[in-house]
């Protein structure tokens, strides 16, 4: 029986490899970026798993090849590997997501208020996609400081975090939920 590829046992005192070679504590700047991707992958991956549009399943399928690649990026240590130099972040892909927004947000109705996450699990779950992309972005932009990371990455990830809301109202518009607004409660 061959052993499996799963578990290399290369992890079990805390250091984890780089692409490159590079050994580095599990809890590395780094780490928490590219990880930060990862969980950012799979939620996405929850909004896929519900009865959705083609057209958003579509695009949905998209961005997460693109995370990929951006978790390969952010894995790739430049000063030992010259994969990030292969890896294609290209304008195209921000586009992309900008005419996805301009095409749902042209059947909505116009936002005048905060609104209240939820009132369907895929809608939720956009939200937390939302959610755990500004902190992938605040996690980038952390590596940031440390080691050079293309300014196309953070604002990948900026606009992603706008497209999961605008998802979110499309899909709240597609299962017939109804938004509801958050209104302050101020007191005189």
């Amino acid at each position: 029986m061959e052993k499996s590829l799963v578990y290399t046992k290369t992890g079990d005192k805390g250091t984890t490899g780089l692409i490159g070679g590079t050994r580095v504590s599990k809890n590395h700047f780094r780490l928490e970026a590219y990880g930060t991707v990862d969980e950012l992958n799979t939620h996405i991956g929850m909004v896929r798993s519900y009865p959705i549009d083609t057209p958003s399943e579509e695009a949905i399928i998209r961005i997460q090849r693109q995370l990929f690649t951006i978790g390969s990026y952010l894995a790739t240590d430049a000063d030992k590997s010259d994969l990030r130099n292969h890896l294609v972040t290209d304008e195209k892909e921000i586009e992309f997501m900008e005419n996805q927004m301009d095409t749902m947000e042209s059947q909505l109705p116009t936002l005048s208020n905060f609104i209240l996450p939820g009132g369907h699990p895929a809608v939720a779950q956009c939200h937390i996609c939302r959610t755990v992309c500004r902190r992938a972005e605040r996690r980038i932009i952390s590596m940031n400081e440390h080691v050079n990371v293309d300014e196309w990455v953070i604002r990948y990830l900026n606009r992603l975090s706008d497209y999961f809301f605008v998802l979110s109202r499309h899909l709240t518009k597609y299962f017939n939920i109804k938004e509801i607004p958050w209104v302050p409660d101020l007191h005189h």
